[in-house]
């Protein structure tokens, strides 16, 4: 005779984004964060619990130096985090956004070498309209006769974000139509007694006052999934690399941070009545893998490649002559900054171009010293951008600049800061771009869309209706951050290496760099 009830313990990750060990690769110091420490929780889990499931909500495979170094020199090998991930044994994971930025032979590599499947219903095959990763859903057969579903659907906003050839036959249909097909599906045909839905996107709202947190542009709509969608008991989300837990329309909704540094915990109680498991009760929570053991089987799986990495970041490629340092991230973007301005030379050397974007992509970024190693650049530089040069109006300059005037705001004092929106519900200051090659003011005085004053070209004002060349990173030129202005715009050229690689370029050709100041640019407030 069964018993007649149970309780479901599921514990996920999500926007892991490369972090393996417990590590910080900016200053290699520890960190209470990574997969080898989680690998430690799974495992104590495991032990206490009889019916544990594990999954990622994708962003798994991109963003530290160890995946941008596994990439370059050991593509041929094992992906590090999906051999982790298949050591700690996981039921499932899910395609992010982040997963195509190595390009789709890295990422179909990492699925062809995974002991699990990766989900990704709305992720169609251009010349099937099939789910191009592979199974939409997984069914997890307990003891007792529980069947659990699981579900997954990747935010469907990457066109405007990716390289078109790293998404290439590839055919993003909305997560909150697909899913909603899949769940009725997978209701009338499989039944389960719980169904997981996991979304690598996030919300589009407050679960409390239900108030719009974003532009609603359909990059995000778990709120949306809970209010359209009959049928769903747990939603998982990410992306927006939050931490948070909640209820919307009785579904509990799970979002747990981002690099490694936490994961989500549910338990879902069950009883039987009738030869019917039903649903009695369900609590999410996030937990910290403060002060956890790393697992000595993960971290000796990674020492060759670990090894390989430190020392590639270890190579000094450059020098500086001068004060390249950032102390102040804020004032960075203020006034200009001769980092920023060493940015803009790079990549209008790599393009043969005269007026270049670039933000200051972390408020962690330090800058050069005066001897630059891999470890700076990668520090600075974290993701695997490429370059374009597009042809862009006078209009299109000047409707730039004023979505990047909005990144600041006046207090009731008149001092000076960061708009809310830039800071929540997640950090965006890479959202800001600066611009070279052309003088311009921002006037914060000014209502939001009307800021921008005195735009010159060569010392005379923009042109509106003339054409100018301009490079930018692959993620802004394809209208990442809503950019709008910068969508379907022609492409004069694309430089197809990342920008780790164009800045080390840089470095073999002027191994020593004068730290340089061009005050194209000011801010009135």
């Amino acid at each position: 005779m069964q018993d007649n009830t149970a309780t479901i313990t599921l514990l996920y990750t999500s926007d892991v984004h490369g972090n393996a060990l417990p590590i910080l690769y900016g200053n290699n110091m520890p960190a209470d964060i990574g997969l080898a420490k989680y690998a430690t929780v799974v495992k104590q889990a495991r032990s206490k619990h009889d019916h544990v499931i594990v999954l990622d909500n994708g962003d798994l495979i991109q963003g530290t130096p160890l995946m941008t170094h596994y990439v370059k020199e050991h593509a041929n090998e094992e992906n590090p985090m999906v051999g982790i991930m298949n050591k700690i044994g996981i039921e499932a994971g899910v395609v992010g956004n982040h997963e195509f930025n190595f390009g789709k032979k890295i990422l179909t590599d990492a699925i062809t070498q995974s002991t699990f499947p990766w989900l990704s219903a709305n992720c169609l095959d251009e010349k099937t309209a099939e789910p191009y990763f592979g199974p939409p859903y997984k069914i997890i057969q307990l003891e007792n006769d529980i069947k659990i579903a699981i579900v997954g659907v990747t935010t469907h906003y990457i066109p405007n974000w990716e390289s078109p050839d790293h998404i290439e036959g590839i055919r993003f249909t909305d997560a909150c139509i697909t899913l909603k097909k899949w769940v009725e599906y997978i209701h009338q045909t499989e039944q389960p007694d719980v169904l997981i839905a996991s979304y690598h996107g996030g919300l589009e709202r407050d679960i409390e006052s239900v108030e719009p947190t974003e532009a609603l542009t359909g990059e995000n709509q778990g709120y949306q999934m809970c209010e359209q969608i009959n049928g769903i008991d747990v939603l998982l989300t990410g992306h927006q690399h939050r931490k948070l837990t909640g209820s919307i329309h009785d579904v509990l909704v799970v979002q747990p941070g981002f690099n490694g540094q936490s994961y989500g915990e549910i338990t879902i109680d069950l009883k039987n009545s009738s030869d019917k498991w039903s649903i009695c009760s369900k609590h999410a929570s996030i937990q910290t893998l403060d002060g956890v053991e790393s697992d000595t089987a993960i971290v000796n799986y990674m020492n060759k490649i670990e090894s390989s990495t430190q020392q590639w970041l270890d190579q000094p490629i450059g020098y500086i002559e001068g004060d390249m340092v950032i102390r102040d991230p804020f004032q960075a973007r203020l006034t200009k900054h001769s980092f920023i301005e060493f940015i803009h030379q790079v990549q209008m050397d790599a393009a043969g171009v005269d007026i270049s974007v670039t933000s200051l992509l972390n408020n962690n970024s330090r800058g050069f010293s005066s001897v630059v190693t891999m470890r700076d650049i990668v520090s600075n530089y974290m993701y695997p951008n490429t370059l374009v040069v597009l042809r862009l109006t006078g209009n299109d300059i000047i409707a730039a600049l004023e979505k990047s005037a909005a990144y600041f705001t006046l207090d009731e004092a008149g001092k000076i800061g960061v708009n809310p929106t830039y800071i929540e519900p997640k950090p965006q200051h890479y959202n800001y771009d600066m611009w070279e090659g052309i003088n311009y003011t921002i006037n914060v005085k000014q209502p939001i869309g009307s800021r921008i004053e005195n735009v010159t070209y060569k010392g005379k004002p923009i042109d509106p209706n003339e054409t100018y060349h301009v490079v930018l990173n692959n993620y802004r030129a394809n209208g990442g951050g809503n950019y709008d202005m910068f969508k379907n715009k022609p492409i004069v050229k694309e430089i197809q290496k990342d920008t780790v690689e164009i800045i080390s370029a840089y470095f073999a050709r002027f191994p020593t760099v004068m730290a340089t100041i061009t005050n194209n640019f000011k801010v009135l407030y």
